[in-house]
């Protein structure tokens, strides 16, 4: 038993050394790893290179991360690797180094490519490190290629410039040392706006150099430079732009000029009131100088109130004449003013490099106005919404209220009248405005508004004399409706005739009135001098196809109101004018 006992001691012995073994090249491994300062991809540093030409990319650890620089680290014993991230990938994977005509290469602190191609896009690690130490930091690069017929990528930034109007002043190629040496005169060309500055006004190259003899404003925009050089046996471009812009010259820089408030006007606001205070102040542009204006409160300043009834708002307008000048309005709002706070000290200051100036607004309380003043206006203001309301009413709502007034109120017109019809319908005789007459008009005018309508093809007996009968029907009828269309004009011999009729009938008698339905719109030119002249004298109500169905819609009720005023039995119209939805079901007698 008690040699068990050992051997049970001796086996777990043995497993806690292998245990251990295991574990403690992971420990240590980790907590070399633990000692890495990862810094994480610095999108400050993003560099933008062209497709095809030279870019480098300087490891910014030495610059902003470490208090040594590459020399020191270097002696130091530490080693600086580059890895490298694809566009929208994970995997780090090791700088490429040894590629064909050694198009990436390290120089120190420096990654170069000579050139660059679109796949280079994306961060690239600079890593130093030692066996006890790591620190990283990941630089983005996007590699892009040139507009369509431009010379340059919109995706580009350009940095600005600012010139200073009527002046002297130049504009130097930038980030162009290092990049080839200071033996190699490269040949620098300059464009704006993607157009070759050659013979321009004004402006002249010198070497990489482009001087402004005279800065104005029509020479603001984009200015590209391209530098052309040799290197190897190859020739490379370095293309650069920047964006210059027009600023006030220095001599007409002066201090702020606060427009408001002024010692001429005087604020009066009554207790319970809204409190705005506007402080407008014009400032000159004036280089390396800030544009400060605000608002004290009896000398404290009211943004430090707790009180959430006061706020302050900002704007600004931008001076189209004075390049670099502007406007500010500061605006100080106090909600329900009370009495105490129309006493107070309102003073806007405003200041730049140049001076500061500082004014009083002055506030005081209103008088009140006398009663009967507000009574009369409330009485008035009055009277004037509801006159608005009514013409509102009747301008959106005429339709409706004609026709209730004559369901209700409304004379009977064929009493007495010796008229057999209520409507003769002229229209052209083709298919399709057959179905529209025989189903979609008679089926409502005369299954729902209960008129009588006339229609020659349907109410003419066989072997008259067409022309007689039409008269005869025209003088029978209250209204001549016509349906007017191309066909109308061109296949409608009859329905001419019907319109000739029913125009003298009513310019000699009176008795008969025509309403114009647009079916379909004519060309002016197709139009003869009847339909002319019906146009001229008469509103035209336009048929709007599936628009006009419905039975609310404002074809039926212009309509109603155009045909006679008729009282009739009829169960479903009742003298009102809502109608039943129109649907296939009406067909034909």
């Amino acid at each position: 038993m008690k040699r068990q006992d050992n051997y049970l001691t001796v086996w777990w012995m043995k497993f806690g050394f292998l245990l251990t073994c295991l574990l403690v090249p992971t420990i240590f491994r980790d907590s070399i790893s633990e000692r890495c300062d990862d810094w994480g991809v610095d999108t400050r540093k993003l560099t933008q290179a062209y497709d095809r030409e030279p870019v480098r990319i300087r490891c910014p650890l030495f610059e902003e991360y470490l208090k040594h620089n590459y020399s020191t680290a270097h002696s130091a014993g530490l080693t600086l690797m580059w890895y490298f991230t694809g566009q929208g990938k994970d995997l780090e994977e090791p700088v490429n180094i040894r590629l064909p005509d050694n198009r990436i290469s390290k120089d120190k602190d420096i990654l170069w490519f000579r050139p660059a191609v679109l796949n280079d896009t994306g961060n690239y690690t600079c890593m130093l490190r030692n066996t006890t130490f790591c620190s990283k930091v990941a630089i983005p690069l996007e590699v892009l290629r040139k507009d369509q017929n431009s010379c340059v990528s919109a995706a580009k930034v350009a940095d600005e410039r600012l010139f200073p109007l009527e002046e002297r002043s130049i504009l130097t190629c930038p980030d162009l040392q290092g990049y080839f040496p200071s033996s190699v005169n490269p040949n620098v060309s300059w464009y704006m706006n993607c157009q070759p500055v050659k013979n321009f006004v004004d402006r002249d190259q010198d070497g990489f150099d482009l001087v402004f003899l005279m800065m104005s404003l029509r020479y603001q925009g984009n200015y590209t430079c391209i530098a052309t050089y040799g290197d190897n046996g190859r020739i490379y471009n370095l293309t650069r732009t920047l964006h210059v812009k027009a600023i006030a010259s220095p001599r007409y820089e002066e201090p702020p000029v606060m427009t408001t408030p002024n010692d001429k006007v005087t604020l009066e606001y009554a207790p319970g009131e809204d409190m705005s205070l506007p402080c407008v102040v014009d400032f000159s542009y004036v280089n390396n100088s800030q544009n400060n204006i605000w608002w004290t409160v009896d000398g404290k300043n009211p943004e430090d109130f707790t009180d959430m009834r006061i706020h302050i708002n900002t704007s600004e307008k931008l001076d189209e004449n004075k390049p670099g000048a502007k406007t500010i309005v500061k605006t100080l709002y106090i909600k329900n003013v009370r009495p105490d706070e129309l006493k107070n000290n309102y003073t806007c200051s405003a200041e730049n490099r140049l001076g500061l100036v500082s004014r009083r607004a002055l506030v005081k309380e209103k008088v009140g106005t006398p009663r009967y003043i507000t009574e009369l206006a409330c009485g008035l203001g009055a009277t004037l919404f509801l006159v608005v309301c009514f013409i509102v009413v009747y301008h959106v709502y005429w339709l409706e209220l004609v026709l209730f007034y004559r369901a209700h109120f409304g004379t009977d017109e064929t009493i007495g009248d010796g008229k057999e019809y209520d409507v003769y319908v002229s229209y052209a005789r083709n298919a399709e405005e057959e179905e529209f007459v025989l189903v979609t008009l008679r089926g409502v005018l005369e299954n729902e508004f209960g008129y009588k309508l006339c229609i020659f093809d349907r109410d003419s007996l066989p072997g008259g004399i067409i022309t007689d009968e039409t008269l005869s029907f025209i003088k029978k009828s209250r209204r001549l409706l016509v349906v007017i269309s191309p066909s109308y004009v061109h296949q409608g011999t009859q329905a001419l005739l019907e319109l000739k009729a029913g125009l003298e009938n009513m310019a000699s008698q009176g008795n008969i009135r025509l309403v114009l339905v647009q079916y379909k719109s004519i060309k002016s030119k197709q139009k003869v001098k009847e339909l002319k002249l019906a146009q001229s004298v008469l509103s035209v109500i336009k048929w709007k196809g599936e628009k006009s169905k419905p039975p609310g819609s404002r074809f039926w009720k212009e309509l109603h109101v155009a045909l006679p005023v008729k009282k009739s039995p009829s169960k479903k119209n009742s003298g009102s004018f809502h109608m039943l939805p129109l649907n296939s079901s009406f067909t034909s007698e």
